[in-house]
Protein backbone atom coordinates (compact mmCIF):
# COMPACT_ATOMS: atom_id res chain seq x y z
CA UNK A 1 0.00 0.00 0.00
CA UNK A 2 1.24 3.50 -0.84
CA UNK A 3 0.11 6.67 0.93
CA UNK A 4 1.75 9.97 -0.06
CA UNK A 5 0.85 11.58 3.31
CA UNK A 6 -0.10 14.85 1.62
CA UNK A 7 -1.98 16.27 4.60
CA UNK A 8 0.83 15.47 7.03
CA UNK A 9 3.32 17.22 4.75
CA UNK A 10 1.06 20.24 4.30
CA UNK A 11 0.56 20.51 8.04
CA UNK A 12 4.30 20.17 8.73
CA UNK A 13 5.08 23.04 6.35
CA UNK A 14 2.16 25.32 7.14
CA UNK A 15 1.96 24.83 10.91
CA UNK A 16 4.63 22.46 12.23
CA UNK A 17 7.43 24.82 11.23
CA UNK A 18 7.65 27.51 13.90
CA UNK A 19 5.98 30.77 12.80
CA UNK A 20 9.13 32.91 12.85
CA UNK A 21 11.07 30.45 10.71
CA UNK A 22 8.12 30.13 8.34
CA UNK A 23 8.01 33.92 8.01
CA UNK A 24 11.74 34.13 7.23
CA UNK A 25 11.54 31.48 4.53
CA UNK A 26 8.35 33.05 3.10
CA UNK A 27 10.26 36.34 2.69
CA UNK A 28 12.51 34.55 0.17
CA UNK A 29 10.43 31.80 -1.39
CA UNK A 30 6.79 31.23 -2.18
CA UNK A 31 5.62 28.74 0.47
CA UNK A 32 2.07 30.06 0.56
CA UNK A 33 -0.71 27.57 1.27
CA UNK A 34 -1.88 27.73 -2.33
CA UNK A 35 1.56 26.93 -3.72
CA UNK A 36 2.21 24.15 -1.21
CA UNK A 37 -1.20 22.61 -1.89
CA UNK A 38 -0.80 22.79 -5.67
CA UNK A 39 2.72 21.33 -5.81
CA UNK A 40 2.11 18.58 -3.25
CA UNK A 41 -1.15 17.55 -4.85
CA UNK A 42 0.50 17.02 -8.24
CA UNK A 43 3.59 15.39 -6.71
CA UNK A 44 1.39 12.96 -4.78
CA UNK A 45 -0.49 12.08 -7.96
CA UNK A 46 2.76 11.38 -9.81
CA UNK A 47 4.08 9.29 -6.92
CA UNK A 48 0.85 7.35 -6.53
CA UNK A 49 -0.05 6.77 -10.18
CA UNK A 50 3.36 6.46 -11.86
CA UNK A 51 6.11 5.55 -9.39
CA UNK A 52 4.46 3.37 -6.75
CA UNK A 53 3.16 0.71 -9.19
CA UNK A 54 6.76 0.15 -10.38
CA UNK A 55 8.30 -0.32 -6.93
CA UNK A 56 7.82 -4.05 -6.35
CA UNK A 57 8.21 -5.05 -10.00
CA UNK A 58 11.42 -3.01 -10.18
CA UNK A 59 12.75 -4.87 -7.15
CA UNK A 60 11.85 -8.23 -8.67
CA UNK A 61 13.22 -7.51 -12.15
CA UNK A 62 16.30 -5.54 -11.16
CA UNK A 63 18.64 -4.06 -13.76
CA UNK A 64 20.40 -5.89 -16.58
CA UNK A 65 24.00 -5.33 -17.67
CA UNK A 66 24.56 -6.02 -21.36
CA UNK A 67 27.73 -7.19 -23.10
CA UNK A 68 27.97 -3.85 -24.93
CA UNK A 69 28.45 -2.18 -21.51
CA UNK A 70 24.94 -0.71 -21.43
CA UNK A 71 22.39 -1.20 -18.65
CA UNK A 72 18.66 -1.76 -18.96
CA UNK A 73 16.53 -0.51 -16.06
CA UNK A 74 13.37 -2.36 -14.95
CA UNK A 75 10.23 -2.31 -17.04
CA UNK A 76 8.49 1.08 -16.89
CA UNK A 77 11.39 3.07 -15.41
CA UNK A 78 12.39 4.69 -18.69
CA UNK A 79 8.81 5.77 -19.42
CA UNK A 80 8.34 7.03 -15.85
CA UNK A 81 11.50 9.14 -16.09
CA UNK A 82 10.29 10.64 -19.37
CA UNK A 83 7.01 11.57 -17.68
CA UNK A 84 8.90 13.03 -14.70
CA UNK A 85 11.03 15.14 -17.01
CA UNK A 86 8.15 16.36 -19.16
CA UNK A 87 6.17 17.35 -16.05
CA UNK A 88 9.07 19.57 -14.91
CA UNK A 89 9.83 17.69 -11.70
CA UNK A 90 13.59 17.59 -12.37
CA UNK A 91 13.90 21.37 -12.12
CA UNK A 92 11.94 22.53 -9.09
CA UNK A 93 14.89 23.55 -6.89
CA UNK A 94 17.32 24.77 -9.54
CA UNK A 95 18.01 28.39 -10.44
CA UNK A 96 15.73 30.08 -12.95
CA UNK A 97 18.88 31.14 -14.85
CA UNK A 98 19.19 27.57 -16.12
CA UNK A 99 15.52 26.71 -16.54
CA UNK A 100 14.73 25.80 -12.94
CA UNK A 101 11.76 26.90 -10.86
CA UNK A 102 13.78 28.12 -7.85
CA UNK A 103 11.33 26.65 -5.35
CA UNK A 104 12.10 26.38 -1.66
CA UNK A 105 13.95 23.32 -0.40
CA UNK A 106 11.05 22.97 2.03
CA UNK A 107 8.73 22.19 -0.89
CA UNK A 108 11.36 20.20 -2.76
CA UNK A 109 12.00 18.02 0.31
CA UNK A 110 8.30 17.30 0.65
CA UNK A 111 8.01 16.13 -2.96
CA UNK A 112 11.20 14.08 -2.55
CA UNK A 113 9.71 12.32 0.47
CA UNK A 114 6.74 11.23 -1.63
CA UNK A 115 8.85 9.98 -4.53
CA UNK A 116 11.27 7.96 -2.42
CA UNK A 117 8.38 6.51 -0.47
CA UNK A 118 6.71 5.51 -3.73
CA UNK A 119 9.84 4.09 -5.37
CA UNK A 120 13.22 4.66 -3.77
CA UNK A 121 15.22 2.82 -6.46
CA UNK A 122 13.81 5.01 -9.22
CA UNK A 123 14.13 8.27 -7.28
CA UNK A 124 17.83 7.78 -6.56
CA UNK A 125 18.61 8.97 -10.08
CA UNK A 126 17.03 12.37 -9.40
CA UNK A 127 18.73 12.61 -5.99
CA UNK A 128 22.22 12.37 -7.52
CA UNK A 129 21.38 14.73 -10.38
CA UNK A 130 20.04 17.30 -7.93
CA UNK A 131 23.28 17.15 -5.94
CA UNK A 132 25.33 17.67 -9.08
CA UNK A 133 23.23 20.68 -10.04
CA UNK A 134 23.95 22.25 -6.64
CA UNK A 135 27.69 21.60 -6.99
CA UNK A 136 27.94 23.08 -10.49
CA UNK A 137 25.78 26.08 -9.57
CA UNK A 138 28.21 26.83 -6.75
CA UNK A 139 31.59 25.92 -8.27
CA UNK A 140 31.29 25.53 -12.05
CA UNK A 141 32.70 28.22 -14.31
CA UNK A 142 30.46 30.14 -16.69
CA UNK A 143 31.07 27.82 -19.65
CA UNK A 144 30.45 24.70 -17.57
CA UNK A 145 27.22 26.11 -16.20
CA UNK A 146 25.93 27.02 -19.65
CA UNK A 147 26.97 23.67 -21.11
CA UNK A 148 25.70 21.28 -18.45
CA UNK A 149 23.14 22.89 -16.17
CA UNK A 150 20.23 23.47 -18.61
CA UNK A 151 20.28 19.80 -19.65
CA UNK A 152 20.68 18.55 -16.08
CA UNK A 153 17.91 20.85 -14.89
CA UNK A 154 15.43 19.74 -17.54
CA UNK A 155 16.39 16.11 -16.97
CA UNK A 156 17.70 15.37 -20.46
CA UNK A 157 20.98 14.43 -18.80
CA UNK A 158 21.52 12.88 -15.37
CA UNK A 159 24.42 13.22 -12.96
CA UNK A 160 26.57 10.92 -10.84
CA UNK A 161 29.10 11.24 -8.04
CA UNK A 162 32.31 9.20 -8.39
CA UNK A 163 34.36 8.92 -5.22
CA UNK A 164 34.83 5.30 -4.19
CA UNK A 165 37.45 2.98 -5.65
CA UNK A 166 37.95 -0.73 -4.95
CA UNK A 167 40.73 0.02 -2.45
CA UNK A 168 39.54 3.47 -1.29
CA UNK A 169 36.11 3.77 0.31
CA UNK A 170 35.91 6.13 3.27
CA UNK A 171 39.66 6.76 2.93
CA UNK A 172 39.50 9.01 -0.11
CA UNK A 173 43.10 10.04 0.38
CA UNK A 174 44.07 6.60 -0.93
CA UNK A 175 42.39 7.00 -4.32
CA UNK A 176 44.52 6.25 -7.38
CA UNK A 177 42.51 7.66 -10.29
CA UNK A 178 44.78 9.96 -12.26
CA UNK A 179 44.30 13.10 -14.34
CA UNK A 180 46.89 14.05 -16.95
CA UNK A 181 46.66 17.59 -18.41
CA UNK A 182 46.13 17.86 -22.18
CA UNK A 183 45.28 21.28 -23.58
CA UNK A 184 42.05 22.60 -22.10
CA UNK A 185 41.15 19.25 -20.57
CA UNK A 186 42.56 16.26 -18.71
CA UNK A 187 42.79 12.56 -19.47
CA UNK A 188 41.21 10.60 -16.63
CA UNK A 189 42.17 7.01 -15.84
CA UNK A 190 40.92 4.82 -13.00
CA UNK A 191 38.12 2.65 -11.75
CA UNK A 192 35.17 3.78 -9.61
CA UNK A 193 32.74 1.50 -7.78
CA UNK A 194 29.29 1.85 -6.19
CA UNK A 195 28.25 4.47 -8.73
CA UNK A 196 24.50 4.96 -8.47
CA UNK A 197 22.94 5.25 -11.93
CA UNK A 198 26.47 5.25 -13.39
CA UNK A 199 24.97 3.67 -16.50
CA UNK A 200 21.31 3.42 -17.50
CA UNK A 201 18.86 3.86 -20.38
CA UNK A 202 16.63 6.66 -19.03
CA UNK A 203 18.51 9.75 -20.26
CA UNK A 204 20.43 10.65 -23.40
CA UNK A 205 23.65 11.48 -21.54
CA UNK A 206 25.19 10.94 -18.11
CA UNK A 207 27.51 13.54 -16.58
CA UNK A 208 30.01 12.10 -14.13
CA UNK A 209 31.67 14.17 -11.43
CA UNK A 210 34.92 12.32 -10.76
CA UNK A 211 37.55 12.70 -8.05
CA UNK A 212 41.08 12.11 -9.36
CA UNK A 213 44.64 13.16 -8.67
CA UNK A 214 46.44 15.45 -11.14
CA UNK A 215 49.89 14.18 -12.08
CA UNK A 216 52.35 15.47 -9.48
CA UNK A 217 49.67 16.46 -6.94
CA UNK A 218 50.33 15.95 -3.20
CA UNK A 219 49.48 12.60 -1.65
CA UNK A 220 46.39 12.19 0.51
CA UNK A 221 43.24 14.30 0.44
CA UNK A 222 45.17 17.52 -0.23
CA UNK A 223 45.94 16.37 -3.76
CA UNK A 224 42.43 15.52 -4.97
CA UNK A 225 40.75 17.43 -7.80
CA UNK A 226 37.26 17.23 -9.29
CA UNK A 227 36.43 16.73 -12.96
CA UNK A 228 33.37 16.74 -15.19
CA UNK A 229 33.51 13.62 -17.35
CA UNK A 230 30.55 13.26 -19.74
CA UNK A 231 29.57 9.78 -20.94
CA UNK A 232 29.07 11.27 -24.41
CA UNK A 233 31.10 14.27 -25.48
CA UNK A 234 29.31 17.56 -26.21
CA UNK A 235 30.00 19.41 -29.46
CA UNK A 236 30.55 23.17 -29.55
CA UNK A 237 26.99 23.69 -30.78
CA UNK A 238 25.59 21.74 -27.80
CA UNK A 239 24.76 18.56 -29.70
CA UNK A 240 26.02 15.15 -28.58
CA UNK A 241 29.24 13.91 -30.16
CA UNK A 242 31.26 10.72 -29.81
CA UNK A 243 31.34 8.46 -26.73
CA UNK A 244 33.93 9.30 -24.09
CA UNK A 245 36.38 6.67 -22.86
CA UNK A 246 34.06 5.56 -20.03
CA UNK A 247 32.68 2.03 -19.68
CA UNK A 248 30.32 0.32 -17.28
CA UNK A 249 32.11 -3.02 -16.81
CA UNK A 250 29.51 -4.49 -14.43
CA UNK A 251 26.69 -3.72 -12.02
CA UNK A 252 26.40 -4.95 -8.46
CA UNK A 253 23.99 -7.60 -7.17
CA UNK A 254 22.61 -6.16 -3.95
CA UNK A 255 20.50 -6.79 -0.86
CA UNK A 256 18.06 -4.02 -1.79
CA UNK A 257 17.38 -1.05 -4.09
CA UNK A 258 17.52 -3.57 -6.94
CA UNK A 259 15.77 -1.25 -9.38
CA UNK A 260 18.70 1.17 -9.12
CA UNK A 261 21.81 0.22 -11.13
CA UNK A 262 24.98 0.40 -9.02
CA UNK A 263 27.78 0.50 -11.57
CA UNK A 264 31.47 -0.27 -11.72
CA UNK A 265 32.91 2.33 -14.11
CA UNK A 266 36.22 2.14 -15.91
CA UNK A 267 37.59 5.54 -16.93
CA UNK A 268 40.29 5.57 -19.57
CA UNK A 269 40.57 1.98 -20.73
CA UNK A 270 42.16 3.34 -23.93
CA UNK A 271 43.58 6.87 -24.24
CA UNK A 272 41.90 8.22 -21.13
CA UNK A 273 38.48 9.75 -20.57
CA UNK A 274 38.30 13.47 -21.33
CA UNK A 275 37.52 15.46 -18.20
CA UNK A 276 37.25 19.14 -17.32
CA UNK A 277 38.51 20.57 -14.05
CA UNK A 278 35.87 22.02 -11.72
CA UNK A 279 37.19 24.84 -9.55
CA UNK A 280 40.87 24.92 -8.62
CA UNK A 281 43.29 22.02 -8.65
CA UNK A 282 43.51 20.07 -5.38
CA UNK A 283 40.20 21.50 -4.16
CA UNK A 284 38.10 18.57 -5.32
CA UNK A 285 37.10 17.24 -1.94
CA UNK A 286 35.83 20.62 -0.78
CA UNK A 287 33.68 20.95 -3.90
CA UNK A 288 32.47 17.36 -3.80
CA UNK A 289 31.30 17.86 -0.23
CA UNK A 290 28.85 20.48 -1.51
CA UNK A 291 27.24 17.74 -3.59
CA UNK A 292 27.66 15.18 -0.82
CA UNK A 293 25.94 17.35 1.80
CA UNK A 294 22.93 17.69 -0.47
CA UNK A 295 22.99 13.93 -1.05
CA UNK A 296 23.20 13.31 2.71
CA UNK A 297 20.10 15.40 3.19
CA UNK A 298 18.43 13.36 0.46
CA UNK A 299 19.42 10.05 2.06
CA UNK A 300 18.03 11.25 5.39
CA UNK A 301 14.76 11.95 3.57
CA UNK A 302 14.93 8.42 2.19
CA UNK A 303 14.98 7.17 5.79
CA UNK A 304 11.72 9.00 6.42
CA UNK A 305 10.26 7.84 3.10
CA UNK A 306 10.92 4.14 3.55
CA UNK A 307 9.69 4.33 7.15
CA UNK A 308 6.43 5.87 5.97
CA UNK A 309 6.02 3.23 3.25
CA UNK A 310 6.64 0.42 5.77
CA UNK A 311 4.20 1.97 8.25
CA UNK A 312 1.33 2.36 5.80
CA UNK A 313 1.78 -1.17 4.54
CA UNK A 314 1.84 -2.56 8.09
CA UNK A 315 -1.17 -0.43 9.05
CA UNK A 316 -3.18 -1.74 6.11
CA UNK A 317 -2.24 -5.35 6.84
CA UNK A 318 -3.09 -4.97 10.55
CA UNK A 319 -6.50 -3.56 9.64
CA UNK A 320 -7.34 -6.70 7.62
CA UNK A 321 -5.60 -9.56 9.43
CA UNK A 322 -7.60 -11.51 12.04
CA UNK A 323 -5.59 -13.58 14.50
CA UNK A 324 -6.87 -14.50 17.95
CA UNK A 325 -9.15 -12.38 20.10
CA UNK A 326 -7.46 -9.17 21.29
CA UNK A 327 -7.64 -8.45 25.03
CA UNK A 328 -11.07 -6.99 25.96
CA UNK A 329 -12.15 -7.08 22.32
CA UNK A 330 -14.50 -9.36 20.41
CA UNK A 331 -14.05 -12.32 18.09
CA UNK A 332 -13.31 -11.16 14.56
CA UNK A 333 -11.47 -7.98 15.56
CA UNK A 334 -8.32 -7.43 13.49
CA UNK A 335 -4.80 -7.54 14.87
CA UNK A 336 -4.40 -3.79 15.27
CA UNK A 337 -6.61 -4.20 18.35
CA UNK A 338 -3.83 -6.24 20.01
CA UNK A 339 -2.01 -3.87 22.43
CA UNK A 340 1.48 -4.76 21.26
CA UNK A 341 0.60 -4.40 17.58
CA UNK A 342 -0.81 -0.97 18.39
CA UNK A 343 2.37 -0.18 20.34
CA UNK A 344 4.44 -0.94 17.27
CA UNK A 345 2.17 0.97 14.88
CA UNK A 346 1.83 3.98 17.16
CA UNK A 347 5.59 4.12 17.82
CA UNK A 348 6.35 3.87 14.10
CA UNK A 349 3.91 6.66 13.35
CA UNK A 350 5.20 8.89 16.16
CA UNK A 351 8.79 8.58 14.96
CA UNK A 352 7.72 9.32 11.39
CA UNK A 353 6.09 12.50 12.70
CA UNK A 354 9.42 13.36 14.35
CA UNK A 355 11.40 12.57 11.20
CA UNK A 356 9.18 14.71 9.02
CA UNK A 357 9.53 17.64 11.39
CA UNK A 358 13.33 17.33 11.34
CA UNK A 359 13.29 17.17 7.52
CA UNK A 360 11.17 20.31 7.11
CA UNK A 361 13.15 22.19 9.78
CA UNK A 362 16.51 21.30 8.19
CA UNK A 363 15.21 22.20 4.73
CA UNK A 364 14.07 25.59 6.03
CA UNK A 365 17.45 26.16 7.72
CA UNK A 366 19.15 25.29 4.41
CA UNK A 367 16.94 27.76 2.54
CA UNK A 368 17.85 30.49 5.00
CA UNK A 369 21.56 29.60 4.95
CA UNK A 370 21.61 29.78 1.15
CA UNK A 371 20.26 33.32 1.28
CA UNK A 372 22.12 34.52 4.37
CA UNK A 373 23.76 37.90 3.82
CA UNK A 374 25.08 38.89 7.25
CA UNK A 375 28.43 37.86 8.70
CA UNK A 376 27.06 35.81 11.59
CA UNK A 377 26.07 32.82 9.39
CA UNK A 378 23.59 31.63 12.01
CA UNK A 379 21.58 29.50 9.62
CA UNK A 380 24.64 28.12 7.86
CA UNK A 381 25.88 26.88 11.22
CA UNK A 382 22.49 25.42 12.14
CA UNK A 383 21.93 23.69 8.80
CA UNK A 384 25.43 22.18 8.89
CA UNK A 385 24.78 20.93 12.42
CA UNK A 386 21.47 19.36 11.43
CA UNK A 387 22.71 17.46 8.34
CA UNK A 388 24.58 14.66 10.22
CA UNK A 389 21.74 14.42 12.76
CA UNK A 390 19.15 14.11 10.00
CA UNK A 391 21.18 11.68 7.92
CA UNK A 392 22.28 9.54 10.86
CA UNK A 393 19.17 9.40 13.03
CA UNK A 394 16.54 9.12 10.30
CA UNK A 395 18.36 6.32 8.50
CA UNK A 396 19.18 4.33 11.63
CA UNK A 397 15.58 4.52 12.81
CA UNK A 398 14.30 3.58 9.35
CA UNK A 399 15.90 0.14 9.59
CA UNK A 400 14.15 -0.59 12.87
CA UNK A 401 10.84 0.85 11.67
CA UNK A 402 10.97 -1.29 8.53
CA UNK A 403 11.80 -4.27 10.74
CA UNK A 404 8.79 -3.50 12.93
CA UNK A 405 6.71 -3.46 9.76
CA UNK A 406 7.78 -7.04 9.07
CA UNK A 407 7.03 -7.99 12.69
CA UNK A 408 3.45 -6.75 12.37
CA UNK A 409 3.01 -8.91 9.27
CA UNK A 410 4.29 -11.94 11.19
CA UNK A 411 5.37 -14.79 8.94
CA UNK A 412 3.88 -13.05 5.91
CA UNK A 413 6.34 -10.22 6.44
CA UNK A 414 9.17 -12.64 5.81
CA UNK A 415 7.57 -13.69 2.52
CA UNK A 416 8.47 -11.54 -0.47
CA UNK A 417 4.98 -11.40 -1.97
CA UNK A 418 3.68 -8.91 0.61
CA UNK A 419 6.44 -6.38 -0.16
CA UNK A 420 7.21 -5.74 3.52
CA UNK A 421 10.58 -7.45 3.21
CA UNK A 422 11.56 -5.15 0.34
CA UNK A 423 11.19 -2.08 2.53
CA UNK A 424 13.54 -3.62 5.10
CA UNK A 425 16.07 -4.62 2.42
CA UNK A 426 15.89 -1.19 0.79
CA UNK A 427 16.30 0.59 4.14
CA UNK A 428 19.48 -1.26 5.08
CA UNK A 429 21.73 0.70 2.72
CA UNK A 430 20.65 4.06 4.14
CA UNK A 431 22.93 4.12 7.23
CA UNK A 432 25.83 3.14 4.95
CA UNK A 433 25.97 5.13 1.71
CA UNK A 434 26.81 8.84 1.48
CA UNK A 435 28.81 8.41 4.68
CA UNK A 436 28.08 5.76 7.30
CA UNK A 437 26.43 6.63 10.60
CA UNK A 438 29.87 6.58 12.24
CA UNK A 439 31.13 9.13 9.70
CA UNK A 440 28.14 11.38 10.41
CA UNK A 441 28.71 10.95 14.15
CA UNK A 442 32.43 11.76 13.88
CA UNK A 443 31.59 14.87 11.86
CA UNK A 444 29.06 15.87 14.52
CA UNK A 445 31.25 15.28 17.56
CA UNK A 446 34.71 16.31 16.33
CA UNK A 447 33.98 19.09 13.82
CA UNK A 448 30.68 20.45 15.06
CA UNK A 449 30.92 20.02 18.82
CA UNK A 450 34.54 19.90 19.99
CA UNK A 451 35.85 22.37 17.40
CA UNK A 452 33.67 25.27 18.63
CA UNK A 453 33.62 24.14 22.29
CA UNK A 454 29.99 23.06 21.97
CA UNK A 455 28.68 26.49 20.97
CA UNK A 456 26.44 25.31 18.11
CA UNK A 457 25.13 22.16 19.74
CA UNK A 458 24.46 23.87 23.07
CA UNK A 459 22.59 26.57 21.17
CA UNK A 460 20.40 23.90 19.60
CA UNK A 461 19.64 22.26 22.96
CA UNK A 462 18.91 25.67 24.52
CA UNK A 463 16.46 26.48 21.72
CA UNK A 464 14.68 23.16 22.26
CA UNK A 465 14.41 23.87 25.98
CA UNK A 466 13.20 27.40 25.31
CA UNK A 467 10.43 26.06 23.03
CA UNK A 468 9.37 23.57 25.70
CA UNK A 469 9.36 26.22 28.44
CA UNK A 470 7.22 28.61 26.41
CA UNK A 471 4.70 25.93 25.52
CA UNK A 472 4.70 24.67 29.11
CA UNK A 473 3.62 28.10 30.35
CA UNK A 474 0.93 28.65 27.74
CA UNK A 475 -0.52 25.19 27.11
CA UNK A 476 -1.64 22.95 29.96
CA UNK A 477 -2.68 19.93 27.78
CA UNK A 478 0.99 19.54 26.80
CA UNK A 479 2.51 20.01 30.26
CA UNK A 480 3.54 16.37 30.74
CA UNK A 481 5.24 16.38 27.32
CA UNK A 482 7.04 19.67 27.87
CA UNK A 483 8.19 18.63 31.35
CA UNK A 484 9.69 15.43 29.97
CA UNK A 485 11.40 17.31 27.16
CA UNK A 486 12.85 19.91 29.52
CA UNK A 487 14.34 17.12 31.65
CA UNK A 488 15.73 15.51 28.50
CA UNK A 489 17.50 18.75 27.51
CA UNK A 490 19.22 18.82 30.89
CA UNK A 491 20.39 15.23 30.33
CA UNK A 492 21.70 16.29 26.92
CA UNK A 493 23.63 19.16 28.52
CA UNK A 494 25.22 16.70 30.95
CA UNK A 495 26.29 14.49 28.05
CA UNK A 496 27.70 17.46 26.09
CA UNK A 497 29.65 18.63 29.13
CA UNK A 498 31.07 15.13 29.56
CA UNK A 499 32.41 15.34 26.01
CA UNK A 500 33.73 18.89 26.38
CA UNK A 501 35.63 18.31 29.62
CA UNK A 502 38.38 16.69 27.52
CA UNK A 503 38.94 13.81 29.94
CA UNK A 504 38.33 11.30 27.15
CA UNK A 505 40.98 10.37 24.62
CA UNK A 506 40.22 10.90 20.95
CA UNK A 507 39.60 7.15 20.58
CA UNK A 508 37.18 7.13 23.51
CA UNK A 509 35.29 10.06 22.00
CA UNK A 510 35.03 8.12 18.75
CA UNK A 511 33.55 5.16 20.62
CA UNK A 512 30.64 7.25 21.96
CA UNK A 513 30.07 9.43 18.88
CA UNK A 514 27.15 7.36 17.52
CA UNK A 515 25.29 7.37 20.88
CA UNK A 516 25.84 11.14 20.88
CA UNK A 517 24.27 11.48 17.43
CA UNK A 518 21.37 9.23 18.39
CA UNK A 519 20.80 11.25 21.55
CA UNK A 520 20.56 14.51 19.60
CA UNK A 521 18.34 12.92 16.96
CA UNK A 522 15.99 11.60 19.63
CA UNK A 523 15.92 15.00 21.30
CA UNK A 524 15.19 16.84 18.04
CA UNK A 525 12.45 14.32 17.30
CA UNK A 526 10.74 15.16 20.59
CA UNK A 527 11.05 18.85 19.77
CA UNK A 528 9.32 18.32 16.44
CA UNK A 529 6.47 16.17 17.78
CA UNK A 530 5.84 18.76 20.50
CA UNK A 531 5.79 21.57 17.94
CA UNK A 532 3.36 19.60 15.79
CA UNK A 533 1.06 18.88 18.75
CA UNK A 534 1.13 22.53 19.82
CA UNK A 535 0.26 23.65 16.28
CA UNK A 536 -2.58 21.11 16.18
CA UNK A 537 -4.08 22.50 19.38
CA UNK A 538 -3.99 25.96 17.82
CA UNK A 539 -5.93 24.71 14.78
CA UNK A 540 -8.78 23.09 16.71
CA UNK A 541 -12.15 24.57 15.91
CA UNK A 542 -10.98 26.34 12.75
CA UNK A 543 -12.41 23.71 10.42
CA UNK A 544 -9.35 23.44 8.15
CA UNK A 545 -8.28 20.05 9.45
CA UNK A 546 -10.37 17.12 10.65
CA UNK A 547 -10.72 16.70 14.40
CA UNK A 548 -9.32 13.15 14.31
CA UNK A 549 -6.27 14.40 12.37
CA UNK A 550 -5.55 17.09 14.97
CA UNK A 551 -6.18 14.76 17.91
CA UNK A 552 -3.73 12.31 16.37
CA UNK A 553 -0.95 14.92 16.38
CA UNK A 554 -1.30 15.26 20.14
CA UNK A 555 -1.47 11.49 20.55
CA UNK A 556 1.72 10.97 18.51
CA UNK A 557 3.58 13.47 20.70
CA UNK A 558 2.50 11.56 23.81
CA UNK A 559 3.54 8.24 22.29
CA UNK A 560 6.93 9.66 21.33
CA UNK A 561 7.40 11.08 24.83
CA UNK A 562 6.74 7.72 26.49
CA UNK A 563 8.23 5.32 23.93
CA UNK A 564 11.18 7.15 22.33
CA UNK A 565 12.27 10.05 24.52
CA UNK A 566 13.37 7.85 27.48
CA UNK A 567 16.23 6.60 25.29
CA UNK A 568 17.91 9.94 26.06
CA UNK A 569 18.80 8.62 29.51
CA UNK A 570 20.41 5.51 28.05
CA UNK A 571 22.47 7.53 25.58
CA UNK A 572 23.50 10.00 28.27
CA UNK A 573 24.67 7.22 30.57
CA UNK A 574 26.68 5.66 27.74
CA UNK A 575 28.30 8.99 26.92
CA UNK A 576 29.11 9.74 30.57
CA UNK A 577 30.68 6.32 30.98
CA UNK A 578 32.92 7.15 28.03
CA UNK A 579 34.48 4.81 25.50
CA UNK A 580 37.12 3.35 27.76
CA UNK A 581 35.45 -0.08 27.94
CA UNK A 582 35.36 -0.25 24.14
CA UNK A 583 38.92 1.03 23.78
CA UNK A 584 40.13 -1.68 26.18
CA UNK A 585 39.06 -4.41 23.76
CA UNK A 586 41.92 -5.55 21.55
CA UNK A 587 41.37 -7.19 18.16
CA UNK A 588 42.95 -10.35 19.58
CA UNK A 589 40.19 -10.58 22.19
CA UNK A 590 37.60 -10.91 19.44
CA UNK A 591 39.21 -14.21 18.50
CA UNK A 592 39.86 -15.43 22.04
Amino acid sequence: MFDASENDLRFAIQHGLNPEMHRLVANIYDISNDTVDAVLSEAAKFARDVLAPLNQTGDQQGCTWNSDNTVRTPHGFKEAYKEMRQAGWCSIEASEDFGGQNLSKVISAATTEMWHSANMSFSLCHLLSQGQIHALEAFGNSEQKQTYLPKLVDGSWTGTMNLTEPHAGTDLGALKSSATPEGDHYRIKGQKVYITYGEHDMAENIIHLVLARVDGAPEGIKGISLFIVPKIMINTNGSLGKPNDVKCISIEHKLGINGSPTAVLQFGENDGAIGYLVGAKNQGLTIMFAMMNDARFGVGVQGLSISNRAFHQAKAYAAERIQGVPINRKLGDTIHHHPDVMRLLASMRAEIEAMRGIMIYTAAATDLAKNETNNTSVWKSRSELMIPILKGWLTERSVEIASDGIQIHGGMGFIEETGAAQHYRDARILPIYEGTTAIQANDLIYRKTLRDEGLAVKGLVAEIRDTANKINISCDPLSSITSSLILATHSADIAIDAILNKKMSAREVGAISVPFLMMLGTLCGAWMTLSSAHAALGQKGLGTWGQCFLDAKLAYARVYTTQSLPKIQQYTQTIQAGGQAIDAISPEMLWA
